[in-house]
């Protein structure tokens, strides 16, 4: 969906101009702001420290929508991968819609991780060893695994992202 139109005085007369949905900083200053699609602002209009806490890192490999990605680094470059607590790729952040190899994703480093199904509300929530990427609500890791709460089910479809320190399984 297109942005909202708006009437400016552009160059002495009246012109329909469009609001502005992303920032992408200082050369924006000024403009309305629009929302989103989803009917929110944009992470990239809020000022710091009133937003979410969010990198732009290059996918290693394709990201599934809300995954637990690991922030690693590939020769000097930070990237993001799939958390897997099969071979100790700790997860540090979560996406919430799904990237391909190559892509700059949007990892969210804190937060609410929504669009999920069949959590138990209250209940502590582990990194996968079975498949990367994903959480179980009981932790199936096993020696020479990791494992690692990283938050609570906050209802059947949300989980709070609150990573802890992981335990490596003797």
């Amino acid at each position: 969906m297109a942005a909202n139109k708006y009437i400016a005085w552009v160059a002495g007369q009246l012109s329909e101009v469009v609001a502005t949905v992303t920032s992408t900083g200082v050369s924006m200053a000024n403009k309305i702001v629009a929302l989103d699609a989803t009917g929110k602002l944009d992470n990239s209009v809020m000022p710091v420290g009133v937003s979410a806490e969010v990198k732009s890192l290059v996918a290693s490999e394709a990201l599934s929508a809300r995954s637990l990605v690991n922030i690693w680094n590939d020769t000097g470059t930070e990237k993001a991968r799939k958390a897997d607590a099969s071979n100790g790729r700790r997860a540090n952040g979560f996406v919430l819609e799904a990237f391909d190899q190559g892509a700059t994703a949007t990892v969210y480093l804190e937060g609410t991780i929504t669009g999920l199904t069949s959590k138990t509300a209250g209940a502590p929530q582990y990194l996968s060893a079975d498949a990367a990427g994903t959480m179980v609500e009981a932790t199936d890791a096993t020696t020479g695994e990791i494992s690692q709460e990283v938050g609570i089910a906050v209802s059947a479809t949300e989980v709070s992202f609150e990573p802890q320190q992981p335990i490596t399984i003797a």
